[in-house]
C-alpha cells in the first residue's frame, strides 16, 4: 500500500518514515508485533537447519558425550524433567549470535528481508498449498479449477521473481555506498 501511494519515495518503515513518532505507544506496539513476528519466522526457517546440523553431528561423532548426551533437568510442579543437550544449546546459541551480528552489520535490512520474503513466498505460501489442495480434492488436470489454480500459482511466481529482483537491486545499490564500521558523519 505504501508503494502504491508513494511509489519509489515510499520509506522502508511506513510508521516512522515520514517523521511522525506520535503516538509513541502505537509505534511501540507495532514494533513489538514486528519483533514477535520475526522471532517466529526465524524459528520456522532455522529449525530445518538446526535439525540437519544436529543429525549430521550425531552421525559423525556417535560416541561423543557432548553431542549425544541429554541431561535431565528436573522441573518443579510435577512436570516431567526437561532433556537438555549441551551441543544443541551451544550450537543454537552460537548460530543466533552470529546471525544477529551479521544482521546488525547490514544497514539495508529491508532489502534483505524483502529478498528472503520473496524467496519464501511462492513455494511456501502458494505452490505447496495449491498442489496439496489439488491432490487432496483430486482435481483433474486441465479442468477449469486446475487451470485457475495453476494460473494463480504462476502469477504469484512472477510477482515473487519481480520482488526478488527489486530486493537484489536494492541490495546492490546499498552495497555501493556501504562501508562497515564507518559512521556517516
Amino acid at each position: 500500500m505504501g508503494y502504491a501511494a508513494f511509489g519509489d519515495n515510499s520509506p522502508g518503515n511506513l510508521l516512522t518514515g515520514f517523521g511522525f513518532y506520535n503516538p509513541y505507544w502505537l509505534l511501540d506496539i507495532a514494533n513489538a508485533a514486528i519483533v514477535i513476528h520475526l522471532i517466529g519466522a526465524y524459528q520456522v526457517y532455522c529449525q530445518p537447519l538446526f535439525a540437519f546440523i544436529e543429525k549430521w553431528a550425531a552421525e559423525k561423532w556417535p560416541k561423543s558425550q557432548f553431542i549425544n548426551k541429554n541431561i535431565q533437568v528436573p522441573l518443579p510442579g510435577g512436570f516431567r524433567p526437561y532433556n537438555l543437550n549441551l551441543f544443541r544449546l551451544v550450537w543454537r546459541t552460537a548460530f543466533v549470535i552470529v546471525t544477529t551480528v551479521i544482521s546488525m552489520l547490514l544497514p539495508f535490512f529491508n532489502d534483505v528481508v524483502g529478498l528472503l520474503g520473496a524467496l519464501g513466498f511462492w513455494p511456501l505460501t502458494v505452490y505447496f498449498p495449491v498442489e496439496m489442495y489439488i491432490a487432496q480434492k483430486k482435481i483433474p488436470k486441465w479442468s477449469t479449477r486446475w487451470l485457475s489454480l495453476q494460473t494463480l500459482s504462476l502469477a504469484c511466481l512472477i510477482i515473487s521473481i519481480a520482488a526478488a529482483a527489486g530486493s537484489i537491486a536494492g541490495v546492490v545499490l546499498d552495497l555501493k555506498t556501504y562501508r562497515p564500521f564507518k559512521t556517516s558523519y
